[in-house]
């Protein structure tokens, strides 16, 4: 097997998840549910803030990448905030419900999104506030999501990311992923005991966040710090459209943004990776993807999934084809690895021309 070169180092980390259970018992049958029935995940490790004002959708849609300037009540997306350099720092599921926008966002995240939006008020009639000490998040995964969510006494809002007010403070709001259908339940954290054993009343099994995380990974939905490092822009882990909308600007990062959109391709692509792991310990998100012993990607979310086996999405600078002898990880947790050719989108003609210069500076993987 072909070793990465041993001075690439891998990034520090941790386990995001490790204040919510990872399973209830048998993580492989909390998948299938996902997949064929329905199950329910304690993700109240999220961090929640919440927006209200008068000038709330106006303020939101000059710092926010997602067109939200006439957002309707009762209706979802997601949205992104940038550096100056158009590179990802914060990624969020929003719901306008109530005269509330609802912003929630990677566990330890909050304050820092909540310390930027509250420096960008000025004269705004906006107060942003944390909210996760008063809310939680419950996801209810899987095809028969609308009826659990109609028995236990919810409303099933029909659009991706429909939302709408329940539970008394809280919300329910329809997502399009993970898996055929979901729905993310916003709960009062002092009532997520009583609705936890409402949902699964309702017919959704117990399950934790390592069967949500392989049907996330299996759907190609990353997720921030894990499937993203401190390069990543939006257009190489498709968040272009569901969280960027390319149509609108005055926000931070949008030159980098139309650029890379107008007159090129994304350094890297993401790409779901099957693993060879045989009896081989699996690598670890942060570790290289090598190449005929160079480094030409980054690890993200390593999953064990029922049916695909070990997985992994993986940033792969965009020169690497699909069917690429590759190697992933490092030292003792090295496994031989390969594209799977539905996650690995070709490109199409030849960039148009200058695009070298203009996507030079940082960009390049």
């Amino acid at each position: 097997m072909t070793r990465p070169d041993p001075t690439v180092t891998t990034e520090e980390t941790t386990d995001p998840d490790t204040a919510v259970p990872a399973h209830r018992g048998d993580p492989f049958a909390e998948q299938r549910a996902m997949a064929r029935g329905a199950a329910v995940v304690d993700r109240g490790h999220r961090d929640v803030i919440a927006v209200p004002g008068d000038d709330r959708l106006s303020w939101l849609h000059l710092l926010l990448t997602q067109h939200v300037s006439e957002l309707p009540a009762d209706s979802g997306t997601e949205a992104l905030i940038l550096d100056l350099n158009g590179r990802v720092l914060h990624h969020m599921s929003v719901a306008h419900v109530d005269g509330t926008v609802f912003l929630d966002t990677e566990p330890g995240d909050g304050e820092a999104l909540l310390a930027y939006l509250d420096s960008m008020r000025f004269w705004s009639a906006v107060e942003p506030r944390a909210a996760t000490d008063e809310l939680a998040v419950l996801s209810v995964v899987g095809p028969e999501t609308p009826s659990v969510l109609t028995a236990a006494g919810l409303p099933v809002p029909e659009a991706p990311y429909g939302s709408a007010a329940a539970a008394g403070d809280g919300l329910v709001r329809r997502m399009p992923w993970p898996g055929r259908d979901a729905a993310d339940v916003v709960v009062p954290r002092a009532q997520k005991d009583g609705w936890w054993e409402r949902l699964t009343g309702a017919g959704a099994r117990a399950a934790g966040t390592t069967a949500f995380e392989a049907l996330r990974a299996e759907s190609l939905q990353p997720r921030l710090h894990t499937d993203t490092d401190e390069r990543t822009i939006p257009h190489e882990v498709g968040w272009i459209g569901p969280a960027v909308h390319l149509q609108k600007g005055c926000y931070r990062g949008q030159e980098t943004v139309a650029r890379v959109a107008n007159l090129g391709r994304p350094p890297r692509r993401m790409v779901l990776l099957h693993l060879d792991a045989g009896d081989e310990e699996l690598p670890v998100t942060g570790d290289p993807v090598v190449r005929d012993g160079r480094t030409v990607g980054r690890v993200g979310t390593v999953v064990q999934h029922h049916e695909l086996g070990p997985v992994a999405l993986a940033l792969l600078k965009r020169s690497v084809p699909a069917d690429a002898e590759l190697v992933a990880g490092v030292e003792d947790r090295t496994t031989p690895a390969a594209v799977a050719p539905s996650s690995y989108v070709e490109d199409v003609g030849t960039p148009p021309p200058g695009r070298a210069a203009q996507v030079r500076g940082g960009l390049r993987g």
